[in-house]
């Protein structure tokens, strides 16, 4: 080929090649901060407690709406199956319905030599559920403890005052749920178990659906799981005081009994999109998300 020919097609190939590459070197295909990239779209892994998993979508999609290049992937399984990826370093951020173990803690330490840190984005009335036709309206936690504690008595809820001759049927959740574990320390206290022969659940929507077909039923779950098929009953701290309803206001006051606060865990402090994603969260616009679905935002708590 004549040289005069030759040279200007080479250098429209040489240019043609490097244009290609400036489409693609504005984000690379890496792990950048546990945040997979690929292509224009930064993913986020947030796995945890059932409770929030509610909470958790509505803060991907309403901050995927703001930030399209910004992809949260929400996964439930409770907060102890969230907690386990985070120490395996499978997710980004576990969210959780009760405090990390100290050996949970120390496993993660031990694994990835980074100490988690603890986020409270909101707090939860963890609310006791019974069928709507059930004349019940208020009980105590003592009463609570005898009907879901080893050793307990209460079996009827003709034993409850105001209750009719009906055989109770407890409904509880898996041992991986940080509602399981709140449940237990919050009404059962740190030295009793629970008792033998509950239904136990995976999810707390299940818990709800489950006692709206059982008329004798009771189960607990978040306060933002009600529907119309079931009762939120108030809640008393001794047997014979007044109960208080489980609602935003109350749970703000501190005078509802079973108020528990709702955390997410970073590996360390969170950097890059983590961090903005967890700063929007902790925003007016975050904690709106959070009010809207019938939980109370941590900046009135």
């Amino acid at each position: 080929m004549n040289n005069r020919f030759f040279i200007p097609f080479l250098l429209a190939g040489f240019l043609l090649l490097n244009c290609l590459g400036c489409g693609s070197s504005s984000r690379k295909d890496k792990d950048t901060d546990g945040k997979k990239s690929n292509g224009s779209e930064t993913s986020i892994r947030a796995e945890g407690s059932d409770t929030m998993v509610n909470l958790a979508q509505a803060w991907a999609e309403t901050y995927h709406g703001k930030r399209a290049d910004v992809n949260i992937q929400v996964l439930g399984g409770g907060s102890g199956v969230g907690i386990a990826s985070l120490i395996n370093g499978t997710c980004d951020m576990a969210n959780a319905s009760r405090k990390m173990k100290d050996k949970e803690l120390q496993s993660a330490v031990k694994k990835s030599g980074v100490e988690p840190v603890e986020h409270i984005v909101g707090y939860d009335a963890l609310a006791v559920y019974v069928h709507k036709d059930n004349p019940i309206d208020s009980i105590s936690i003592e009463e609570l403890a005898e009907i879901y504690g080893d050793g307990g008595k209460i079996t009827d809820w003709s034993q409850i005052e105001g209750g009719k001759k009906l055989e109770i049927t407890r409904v509880s959740r898996q041992n991986n749920s940080g509602t399981y574990a709140y449940f237990r320390e919050a009404v059962l206290g740190k030295n009793r178990d629970y008792k033998l022969g509950s239904i136990d659940q995976s999810g707390s929507k299940d818990v709800v659906a489950l006692v709206s077909k059982t008329p004798g039923a009771i189960g607990y779950s978040g306060m933002g799981y009600a529907t119309p098929e079931v009762k939120m009953l108030k809640i008393s701290k001794k047997k014979g005081e007044p109960g208080t309803a489980p609602t935003m206001e109350n749970a703000i006051k501190g005078a509802y009994p079973i108020t528990r606060p709702l955390h997410i865990y970073t590996l360390g402090e969170p950097e890059g999109v983590v961090a903005e994603y967890l700063e929007w969260i902790n925003s007016e616009e975050g904690q709106a998300v959070v009010s809207e679905l019938g939980y109370v935002p941590a900046a009135k708590k």
